[in-house]
């Protein structure tokens, strides 16, 4: 099961995000690979930005995110991860491999930051597109893939790992 909200954020704090995150002194990080170390897909790589991890905000970006995302927004109980994933584009268009970001019962947001022709892919085969300003809601639990893209220079999205209220 999942849920889609587009326009997730007001104009005003949608921009302020992007803002930050496109910017020069925005820092990201190199990670080797994507869905897991051993994936067979080794060559394919992209950035993240972790902004909360291990009981505690990671970056000096985190209040931002908190005060944007997790006060009031989404049915958040504990957070677990926040990270920021910046995919570049590419002349070939790759579907990542198939993972789970914890092996325990726990719920999952992606907010997509820009518009391109990348994707995520749900368990069931249900492709959400990335569109700027959009939230999915789902198990991240369960198995589901990234994309790269191909149309734009980059694919960015917020990657969101908490306990949910009951």
């Amino acid at each position: 099961m999942y849920k889609i909200i587009d326009n997730f954020l007001p104009k005003e704090e949608f921009d302020q995000i992007k803002q930050v995150i496109i910017g020069y002194e925005f820092p990201w990080y190199l990670q080797n690979f994507v869905a897991y170390e051993d994936a067979p897909k080794k060559s394919h790589w992209y950035f993240t930005h972790k902004f909360y991890e291990q009981g505690r905000g990671a970056t000096p970006f985190y209040s931002l995110i908190y005060e944007i995302f997790l006060k009031e927004k989404i049915n958040c109980a504990a957070m677990i991860r926040v990270k920021a994933n910046l995919y570049p584009k590419d002349e070939k268009f790759i579907e990542h491999d198939w993972h789970i970001d914890y092996n325990f019962n726990h719920n999952g947001a992606i907010f997509y930051v820009n518009t391109n022709n990348g994707y995520t892919i749900l368990e069931d085969g249900t492709k959400i597109e990335s569109i700027e300003n959009r939230m999915l809601l789902f198990d991240s639990g369960k198995r589901h893939k990234s994309t790269n893209c191909t149309d734009t220079e980059y694919r960015i999205n917020i990657n969101f790992n908490y306990m949910a209220n009951n």
